[in-house]
């Protein structure tokens, strides 16, 4: 399920507007939980490529669109939600909107791997006896989607 899921986000609303992040963060970010089957049978390398591939299609609608802009996709692992989201903004790589620090990379397969290996129980969180300064930054998996990238 989760790889439909996936391929999914590329034919969902698409908003580009510099000018009101707000509406583009509402409009263009996305939650993915996994089931245990999804956990135990999928390899990082099918949910690696099923990003390519949503990426690729996003990059080619943002082309249609004429949008002149610069356009960033991205994938991260929110531990606490124990969901990997992904979002498109036209914001550049290192102007994204985490309230913590992060890391970009062009390596998806930790995020992935660090994802589907999360088998905690529902409700506990890793970081909870952790103070959020103290924090390290959390990978970011970034793909240039503007014009640029053609």
């Amino acid at each position: 399920m989760l790889l439909t899921w996936i391929a999914e986000i590329a034919d969902e609303p698409l908003i580009l507007e510099p000018s009101d992040r707000r509406v583009e963060w509402r409009t263009n970010t996305w939650y993915l939980s996994a089931e245990d089957e999804d956990r135990w049978s999928l390899s990082v390398t099918e949910v690696v490529a099923a990003f390519e591939r949503t990426a690729q299609a996003i990059r080619l609608r943002i082309h249609a669109l004429g949008f002149a802009g610069v356009a960033t996709f991205y994938v991260w692992h929110d531990e606490q939600a124990d969901q990997l989201r992904c979002s498109t903004g036209s914001v550049a790589v290192d102007e994204l909107p985490f309230g913590g620090s992060y890391l970009p990379s062009d390596d998806l397969a930790p995020v992935v791997e660090g994802f589907l290996s999360d088998r905690r129980p529902a409700g506990t969180n890793p970081s909870d006896q952790t103070a959020p300064d103290a924090m390290p930054p959390f990978p970011v998996w970034v793909r240039d989607v503007g014009p640029a990238s053609r």
